[in-house]
């Protein structure tokens, strides 16, 4: 994995940094390059988790059929009613599919807080992980496993750093090459 660039101009996630700031909640109108949809079995509840826990807003719904929650831009969710017919996951089942999303790290203790003050029981575990980030996850009433990722800063001469050089991952301009998008010509239809 040595033929990447920098390519943080296409993305709302900042670099990490100790005195970054998050991006303004987006209420543009986009094509949407990807979305969850996530049947919930009481939409109220749900939308208060997503809402209240975890910093979405609503940007529209269709009373009784869909709402469309965002954070930061291409960070979409469609909350539908569940299918009575089916059988939905109870919160505390194990759940069956995983989403994750950007945050930063000053946001992860708030966010956890926030979450176990509408369900004591949603947080499943706040981490650092080796590929130098700071996770929480939570359990939604859906019964959707939700990961918040932050990036920590990158230390060069850290366990991090040097646990990704073992597995061939190096930092732009240390073995790898620094592209910006104008020489990644290849990839530019």
């Amino acid at each position: 994995m040595t033929d990447y660039y920098d390519a943080f101009e296409v993305s709302p996630v900042p670099v990490p940094g100790p005195d970054v700031v998050a991006p303004e909640l987006f209420r543009g109108i986009y094509g949407m390059p990807s979305f969850v949809t996530a049947p919930s079995a009481d939409l109220e509840a749900s939308i208060g988790f997503w809402t209240g826990g975890l910093g979405f807003f609503v940007l529209f719904s269709v009373p009784g059929r869909l709402v469309h929650l965002r954070r930061w831009m291409f960070q979409d969710v469609l909350l539908v009613p569940a299918d009575p017919t089916s059988a939905a996951p109870a919160p505390s089942a194990a759940a069956t599919s995983t989403v994750s999303f950007a945050g930063l790290l000053g946001q992860i203790d708030e966010l956890a807080e926030a979450c176990r003050t509408i369900d004591a029981d949603s947080v499943v575990a706040v981490r650092d992980t080796p590929w130098n980030t700071r996770d929480l996850e939570v359990r939604t009433p859906e019964g959707l496993r939700v990961v918040v990722t932050a990036a920590k800063p990158f230390d060069p001469a850290g366990e991090a750093a040097a646990g990704l050089a073992a597995i061939g991952i190096t930092p732009p301009g240390e073995g790898g090459r620094t592209r910006g998008r104008r020489e990644n010509r290849e990839h530019v239809r």
